[in-house]
Formats: structure tokens, sequence, C-alpha cells
């Protein structure tokens, strides 16, 4: 599948890969290069790929508390959240960011891309019965474009989108920009301020647009290699490596998306009970203390047992900007503590490693 922007991913020499059943670029000038493009200025990401679905209706704000694990009624029109998609087990369907729009008994979802089909089909199944509650997928008339960096804000001031100079992180508004109806909202998958663009009509015209006005601020198209490292310094969840149908948001470290004082919703029990219990395992950060690069699957020991595994990385890579390996992963419990000595098994060498809390980066690591 092609998202309406692969013309311009292949005019700007994108090295294209399958993600998700998608051609996306991975890269255009390179993810080192790219990846500190977003850090210093700016860099623009093609995101349609993601699942955008619409539920509406009366009933569509009880019905979403019900299937998401976060608090929907702490949200204004115009804000955002990011949640969880739990199964009766508590494990985890996709991790999704939730949009109040304006309109009153409307919402959008941001769903991963490999998760489209599973979430709209969940989400239409336990809708059935509910009174004035639908469900669309509106992944093919919505596109989606992530301008990310600290330039960006002074992009769409170029622009004269006076309206998104002054959004709060999480916020959005809805703006006219190169004939297209956009909801343009505060959020982001790189630590960097940023918005993301929902376009409802051609993308195309927009893309070109913020290039054109972006170009004098460094602007470069970004693809994923770099958007990976990017919320990988950032501790940001990825799932199919960090998260799955067999973790939970409390193994994940993801509780503060969970709020059980809201009442009922799809495995508040089984969550419930592992809160209370304490969970066997848990996610964790951790920074190499030599040399090594650490990468998913690879093996993490105990430091004084180094021939006992205790757990596995899930994401890890090398820090362009702090210059040494970092990673994630879960560990038992009794070796998730901060400060916590393990060993890394990087191709049979054993190197060492420490528990640290994530993010990786902050803006004065620079």
């Amino acid at each position: 599948m092609h998202t309406p922007l692969i013309a311009q991913h292949r005019a700007a020499g994108a090295k294209l890969v399958d993600f998700a059943g998608w051609e996306m670029p991975i890269h255009y000038s390179g993810v080192v290069d790219e990846y500190h493009t977003v850090r210093s200025k700016a860099g623009l990401f093609d995101v349609s790929h993601m699942g955008r679905i619409v539920v509406t209706g009366s009933g569509a704000e009880s019905f979403l508390q019900r299937m998401t694990t976060n608090d929907l009624a702490a949200l204004r029109p115009r804000q955002a959240q990011y949640s969880m998609v739990c199964n009766e087990q508590g494990g985890i369907l996709d991790d999704v960011f939730v949009y109040r729009m304006e309109k009153a008994g409307e919402f959008l979802l941001c769903v991963n891309a490999s998760n489209r089909a599973k979430i709209v089909s969940w989400l239409t199944e336990h809708s059935q019965g509910i009174p004035d509650c639908q469900v669309s997928d509106r992944s093919a008339e919505i596109a989606q474009i992530a301008l990310q960096g600290p330039a960006a804000r002074a992009i769409v001031a170029s622009l004269g989108l006076s309206p998104l100079e002054q959004l709060k992180l999480r916020e959005s508004a809805m703006v006219r920009v190169a004939d297209a109806e956009c909801l343009a909202a505060r959020t982001g998958y790189t630590g960097e301020f940023g918005y993301e663009f929902y376009v409802y009509g051609q993308v195309s015209p927009l893309w070109d647009k913020l290039f054109t006005s972006g170009k004098s601020f460094g602007l470069k198209p970004a693809g994923l290699g770099a958007r990976d490292l990017l919320r990988l310094e950032m501790g940001y969840l990825l799932y199919g490596n960090d998260i799955d149908e067999h973790t939970t948001p409390i193994e994940a470290g993801a509780e503060w998306a969970v709020r059980f004082e809201k009442g009922e919703f799809v495995g508040r029990p089984a969550l419930l009970i592992q809160k209370q219990a304490g969970p066997s395992r848990r996610f964790v950060g951790f920074e190499l203390q030599e040399k090594g690069v650490p990468r998913h699957g690879f093996k993490i020991l105990s430091a004084s047992s180094p021939q006992s595994p205790i757990g596995e990385v899930t994401s890890g890579n090398l820090s362009p900007l702090l210059q040494k390996g970092i990673g994630l992963g879960y560990v038992s419990s009794e070796h998730a503590g901060l400060g916590t000595d393990l060993f890394i098994d990087i191709r049979g060498k054993v190197v060492p490693a420490k528990v640290v809390k994530p993010p990786f980066y902050r803006r004065d690591s620079k």
C-alpha cells in the first residue's frame, strides 16, 4: 500500500521499505542526518500509514470510557490524551491517542498502522447494541503528517497559522491551509516541539507548502529510521517491540495512562489484581557502561550471575547525542530498581549496563 505522498517520497530519493504492509521511507539523506535535523531544526514525517478512527454519537464518550484505560472525562474539546486499548486479560491491543473534537460526541483515535484492522474490528464489535454510537474507519480519507523540531513554531508562523503558536501540549485547533481543512495538534513522537496535521483533503499541497516555507529554517523530510531513534531516546513505547497483547500497562510502566478510579473498563479487573500483587517483571531503561549497541531480542543478564538471563531487550540503539548504547526492555521485578547493575549479551559479548529512568535525552543533553 502507498500513502498519498508516495510521489513526493520517490522524488526526494527516499529509500522505501515495507512497514506493516505500507511502502514507507526509512530514510532520505540518512537516518543520523535526519535525526540531527529534527533535534536542531525541523523534520517532516509522513505518518499517513497510521490508522484514524472516528467515534461519534451521544453514546460515544461512555463507550470509549469502557474501551480505553485513560479518563476521557478529563479531556476538554480540542484536547488529546494518550491511552491504551486492552483485552479482558489486561493485555495491550494497542496504544492510542484520543482527541476530543469540538463537536459534541465526536472523538478521533490515532492507532498504530499494524493494529488498525484489529482495533476497528474490536471497537465495532463492542459498540453493537449501544444507542447512538458509530465507529468509522477514516484512515483512507484523512491523511497525517508530523512537523517536529525546534523550528516548527517558526515554520507555521511563516504560513500565517497564528492560532497554532499558542497551542499547549496536546491541544489542537482546526485550521485551513493549502486549501485543506486540518486538525493541527501539539502532539508527536520525537520529544521535540512540533505539530501533527490530520488533513481532511489533499495532503500533497500542504506537504509541498511546508517545505517551501520551511526551507530557510532547515526543514528536511525524515523517515521511519530517524523516527524510531528519536522515540527511543524519549523512552516512548513502540507497539510490537515494547508492548503487545502479552504485556500490560502495569508491566510496561504506563500505569499513569490507566485511571482505575473512573470506573469499569475492559481489562480493569485483571489490571487491578496485577497492580495490587505487583507484576513479576517490569519495563526499564538502561545505558551501556562500555562501547556496544543493544538490539531487540538481546538477553539481559544478572550482574551477580552473568549466566542467568533475567529479561530481554525490546528496543535499543546507539544514541547519536549521548554517544552511548541505550535500550529498553523487561527484567524480573527484583532487578528493576534505578541504578541496578546489569549485563547485556551483545552477540556473545557481555557488556555492563545500568538501569536508568527514561527519557535518555533532554534538551539540556545537547
